[in-house]
């Protein structure tokens, strides 16, 4: 058990156990680390674990790392041999399993040159972040927390915002596994599961416009077998009709679309579910052509 006489001589030295605590994890690889991985390290440095907590604090508060959430941590790269850890990383390791998708993945595989102002990343975890616990607390005295827009939940930390969109365990695939950097590795949608959600939900992307354009001018980038594959993987009838649709614009082979086409769909679906029914029908997709004056043809 140990005494106060040990726990007041760590406390004298602070800082410089939390420094030789840092470089120990550094050195094991450990850029992103949980209380046990601490535990583990504090250990083999005799620093009495019931001080570990203090210590720890002591080193969120004076900027020397940073709590993602709770029993998680990550260094800030202020010593030598740490490094800064990387947006994505930090994404993936909040909330696991979880891809970085949607505007983060198309702008990391370069289909868009829109620079995303949050990272983006989906799991098939329910998601509860701070901002939701602060939006279940404003809704009890009918409040909006400020700044928060109605209906988005974002977990941010050191100045960076982090959305999760959470999917069905069986359309939680198309991952591959990336270096952002030397040091970190992160799970990622491929170029063809981040484009695919640009059909199935197009009002995350302000309408299906931008899907449409980037079809368009990646097609040659893209592997449309595989595209196709991940439409009717989807399981989802109108956003397979919606892809083939745009496919065949895109003067995809009709032996690549085949299987789109041959899906049985009930009804008539439009194109765009972000803007008014209108248009004319096309047969073969089974879609009514609602993309407007303004629309990609």
């Amino acid at each position: 058990m140990t005494n106060h006489s040990q726990i007041a001589q760590a406390e004298g030295y602070g800082e410089t156990l939390g420094v030789k605590l840092l470089r120990e994890l550094a050195e094991r690889g450990s850029f992103i680390f949980s209380t046990e991985d601490a535990k583990a390290a504090a250990a083999d440095l005799a620093i009495p674990e019931t001080y570990l907590p203090q210590l720890l604090s002591k080193l969120a508060t004076g900027g020397w790392l940073l709590r993602l959430r709770r029993g998680l941590y990550a260094g800030m790269g202020r010593l030598p041999g740490e490094v800064e850890v990387h947006p994505f990383a930090v994404a993936t390791n909040l909330v696991s399993p979880s891809a970085i998708s949607h505007w983060s993945a198309l702008h990391h595989h370069g289909l868009t040159e829109q620079v995303p102002r949050r990272v983006t990343a989906s799991t098939p975890k329910k998601v509860v972040t701070p901002s939701m616990r602060a939006h279940s607390q404003a809704r009890q005295t009918e409040q909006r927390p400020a700044g928060r827009e109605a209906g988005r939940h974002i977990w941010e930390t050191n100045g960076v915002e982090y959305e999760y969109y959470t999917v069905a365990s069986d359309r939680f695939f198309g991952i591959e596994e990336v270096w952002v950097d030397e040091h970190f590795r992160v799970p990622i949608y491929d170029k063809e599961r981040s484009l695919l959600d640009g059909f199935a939900a197009p009002r995350l992307f302000g309408g299906l416009a931008e899907a449409l354009g980037i079809l368009e001018e990646h097609a040659g980038d893209l592997d449309l077998e595989k595209f196709v594959r991940y439409a009717l993987r989807y399981g989802k009838a109108s956003v397979a009709k919606r892809l083939g649709w745009a496919l065949d614009r895109t003067g995809a082979p009709r032996r690549v679309t085949a299987p789109l086409a041959e899906l049985p769909m009930d009804g008539v679906r439009v194109l765009d579910p972000t803007r008014p029914r209108e248009g004319k029908y096309d047969e073969r997709w089974m879609v009514q052509e609602n993309l407007g004056a303004g629309g990609r043809r």
